[in-house]
């Protein structure tokens, strides 16, 4: 029976510390913990305020535009807006045009969250302490990087 060859030395591409996923992941996840405080007051999860954000810049979009900008899939997309309808956070119907496509409307409900929210942004900047320029210089970095990922 031959001895088994030696271990040779490991890859550096494969290790954690050179990877690129690693570092997102971790960011991700913090970011995500660090979020849910705030948004544990308005009884939200962090997809449901994703949704929001779109609502109030846009009060209505289609299932199939709020998937393609949250990079959701219907399937995961449904049933969190099926919970957010049942709060009576916002509306949904078939498109007189299109019976396939469904529309999504904010309701007051949802409305009278944004005012609530609003400082949640500013006080995660503060939690990061990242200046307003190094936040727009990594948001850019991070919307180029997303762009040839997908």
């Amino acid at each position: 029976m031959q001895a088994p060859p030696p271990p040779t030395a490991p890859d550096p591409m494969l290790k954690l510390e050179n990877q690129l996923c690693f570092p997102f992941y971790a960011v991700s996840r913090q970011l995500t913990k660090t979020y849910q405080p705030y948004l544990q007051e308005l009884g939200l999860t962090y997809p449901q305020y994703l949704v929001l954000l779109l609502l109030w810049e846009h009060e209505q979009l289609t299932v199939k535009a709020l998937g393609d900008r949250l990079l959701l899939d219907s399937g995961t997309l449904t049933p969190l807006l099926k919970r957010m309808e049942q709060r009576q956070l916002l509306s949904r119907r078939r498109a007189p045009h299109d019976e396939r496509s469904v529309i999504i409307g904010l309701l007051p409900a949802g409305r009278a969250l944004e005012a609530q929210a609003r400082s949640i942004p500013g006080q995660l900047l503060a939690k990061a302490g990242l200046a307003l320029d190094e936040l727009a210089a990594l948001r850019s970095q991070l919307t180029q990087l997303l762009a040839r990922l997908t």
